[in-house]
């Protein structure tokens, strides 16, 4: 049994998510880390104030007292972690949809656990070894009050504020009714700018959209974004740990255009960047271009997170890093994704030209996604080995860092097992949408072939 996914655990609650696993895996995690106090937050869904409630007594089990921070980003609770050298657990399932619910685990030093640090934990939880207090020794909880303004505080001395305060820009902002709702309207408003909302108020029903920020999901903003005459659209997802964004038209930017265009305004020549095994050609240009490495990882921000610290202990420079989905981290201010860090960014690249300019290097490039679901582990089995049966029998370059990968010189696919979600996804790129769609409609009926088989 594999507990932890590519970032963190997560499931349908009452189904494979229930409040009896939480408290496990907190006590899990409370007896590996044998620490004192553990910092606790959650994002808006309405199973979050259940789910919190059966991670704080998991802890309060193992003799961890708690610091309850509430609603919170994930970027806010880690950064409390940090600022108070405690171990956190955060309730959230980020971008997965309302019915979902999971658990990110970060270390006192603010940064989502290494993959060793979780299979201890997996460990722990899986053999039942957790080390439970005597009546007389478990812990306590409090209400910790101030987290979001502090979080606030600390992103504003991190970025530029003079200058995208001076640069007068219109932000168009979608949180999706999560918890970036209570953070990032502030935050954009302290920055200078001239905040115009929708989906802006916390919901755990979502009832405007779903939490992923995928294109078909936010329409909305790209129609506040035309009627505001805003210069750019922010969206992020259920705990605004990412960021996607629209132009000054309304359009919306591919997630991997802002992060070849944040890592061409930071790379240097030496420098080394991270992504996952999807990444898009854009991000390759740009290493190339930058004379910097780039170094692939299996899917997962806990995965770019882990080889980011090993190229650190190895004295690289690692500038920025992160994926396509609106998840990038920039390691000199902390190896997490931070939403509204990563919006003042490119808030940054802004000031003296517009966003369609910015990532117009970044173009001509077409990206297809698509997902087949699976009942059950022998069907999971079934679709992945299909895939790899397919990638082996056609002309190409096969990857198998996670999944199947195939290259084809003008055009890729790969067929990976989502981490957190029952689907086998499939992603293409091409330089025509065309060439894309077709690769991912041919992968997509295979791997449906098998399954009906």
């Amino acid at each position: 049994m594999q507990v932890f996914g590519s970032s963190g655990t997560r499931g349908r609650v009452t189904e494979e998510l229930t409040p009896e696993f939480v408290l496990r895996v907190a006590a899990a995690a409370g007896t590996v880390w044998g620490a004192d106090r553990v910092a606790l937050g959650r994002d808006t869904r309405l199973t979050g104030p259940m789910l919190e409630n059966a991670a704080a007594s998991g802890l309060a089990s193992v003799g961890a007292d708690v610091d309850r921070l509430g609603v919170v980003p994930t970027p806010a609770l880690q950064a409390y972690a940090a600022a108070e050298g405690v171990p956190a657990v955060m309730v959230t399932a980020s971008h997965n949809p309302p019915p979902y619910n999971g658990i990110k685990l970060v270390g006192a030093d603010g940064v989502e656990l290494s993959i060793e640090r979780l299979e201890a934990i997996e460990s722990v939880l899986l053999d039942g070894s957790q080390a439970d207090a005597a009546w007389d020794r478990t812990g306590t909880d409090r209400r910790i009050e101030g987290a979001r303004r502090r979080y606030r505080e600390e992103l504003l001395a991190a970025v530029d504020h003079e200058a995208i305060a001076g640069a007068d820009l219109t932000v168009a902002l979608d949180p999706g009714h999560g918890a970036g709702a209570l953070t990032s309207p502030d935050f954009f408003r302290e920055l200078g700018c001239s905040v115009r909302t929708v989906n802006a108020h916390p919901d755990g029903h979502f009832p405007g959209r779903d939490p992923e920020p995928v294109a078909e999901n936010l329409g909305d903003l790209g129609d506040l974004v035309r009627a505001t005459d805003a210069d750019v659209g922010i969206a992020h997802d259920g705990d605004a740990d990412r960021a996607i964004f629209f132009d000054e038209h309304g359009e919306y930017i591919e997630g991997d255009a802002t992060l070849a265009a944040l890592a061409d305004a930071a790379l240097e020549p030496g420098d080394v960047t991270v992504s996952a095994v999807n990444v898009s050609q854009r991000l390759v240009d740009v290493a190339e271009s930058s004379g910097a490495d780039l170094e692939l990882t299996p899917i997962g921000s806990t995965q770019i997170m882990t080889r980011i610290r090993e190229l650190q202990s190895a004295g690289e420079t690692v500038p920025v890093a992160g994926e396509g989905n609106g998840g990038v981290i920039f390691p000199a201010y902390r190896i997490n994704r931070d939403g509204a860090y990563t919006a003042a960014r490119f808030l940054s690249l802004l000031v003296d030209r517009p966003a369609s300019e910015v990532v117009e290097p970044y173009d001509g490039y077409a990206n297809v996604r698509e997902n087949v679901h699976y009942a059950d582990e022998a069907e999971r089995a079934t679709l992945v080995e299909a895939a790899g049966e397919w990638a082996r029998n056609v002309e190409g370059e096969v990857s198998t860092i996670d999944g199947y990968r195939v290259d084809f010189g003008d055009a890729w696919v790969l067929a990976r097992p989502s981490g957190t979600e029952p689907v086998v996804r499939v992603y293409a790129e091409a330089r025509a949408v065309s060439r894309a769609r077709e690769l991912a409609d041919r992968l997509v009926a295979v791997l449906e072939a098998a399954a009906g088989e």
